[in-house]
């Protein structure tokens, strides 16, 4: 009996691969949804205990440190008045305290 070897041939495999490759290239990947920014800026501020104000939609502002943060809130520590929890979704923006003593002692000085 006979047996016949049969061989792939293998400049079609390569072919067929270097299709797929081609594909994917074409695909453009989109941007991660998540940079991780926040987290990052959250924890630095955290470490450092850094005084901060927060600016509600309403217009109230209050100061304090940065305790704890989740996804939806945080917690603000106060050193005259009680602790909160802060949704962010109520928030308008963040500031560093320090910034605005150190811009106004500039103005002082340039007058």
């Amino acid at each position: 009996m006979n047996r016949r070897l049969i061989r792939p041939n293998l400049a079609e495999i390569r072919d067929s691969r270097e299709k797929e490759h081609r594909d994917l290239e074409k695909r453009k990947m989109h941007p991660p949804y998540d940079t991780h920014a926040e987290n990052y800026y959250y924890l630095k501020q955290m470490n450092k205990k850094t005084k901060m104000a927060v600016a509600f939609v309403d217009g109230q502002v209050i100061e304090g440190f940065i305790e704890w943060y989740d996804r939806n809130c945080f917690k603000l520590n106060r050193d005259d008045a009680p602790n909160l929890l802060v949704y962010k979704a109520n928030i308008k923006y963040l500031y560093k305290t320090e910034d605005i003593k150190k811009e106004a002692d500039t103005k002082k000085k340039s007058r």
